[in-house]
């Protein structure tokens, strides 16, 4: 978020999402303008935890979003894989930020988690 890349993958992100909620694209990019404005404001602060709450916190508002509607996750794919991902450079840059996986399986039930890619072959 607080990279020069930010403003590209901010108007990807809107562009998508004016596409699939167009009423809510104008409060999508405030939204997403006030977060990086918080995370700029912590960091000169030290708070060098912000952005990973703030990445997390749209993690969540994008997994509501899909919950709400499946059919959109191909599309997220897409644009996180094609016009977003692309833009981290994830050779160069420090990744922020921790997962933590919790799972039970019962029974026959197999649990299958990954941090990054996971890539499962059928029987």
């Amino acid at each position: 978020m607080t990279t020069d890349a930010w403003q590209q993958a901010r108007a990807a992100l809107v562009t998508w999402w004016r596409r699939v909620r167009p009423r809510q694209a104008g409060r999508v990019d405030a939204a997403l303008v006030e977060s990086r404005d918080r995370v700029l404001t912590a960091r000169r602060a030290g708070d060098e935890d912000a952005e990973s709450h703030v990445v997390a916190a749209w993690g969540s508002r994008l997994t509501a979003l899909l919950r709400d509607d499946p059919a959109l996750v191909d599309g997220l794919r897409r644009l996180i894989e094609e016009e977003i991902a692309p833009l981290l450079g994830h050779e160069s840059g420090a990744r922020t930020g921790s997962h933590e996986f919790r799972a039970e399986a019962s029974g026959h039930g197999r649990v299958y988690q990954s941090g990054r890619d996971q890539h499962i072959h059928g029987p």
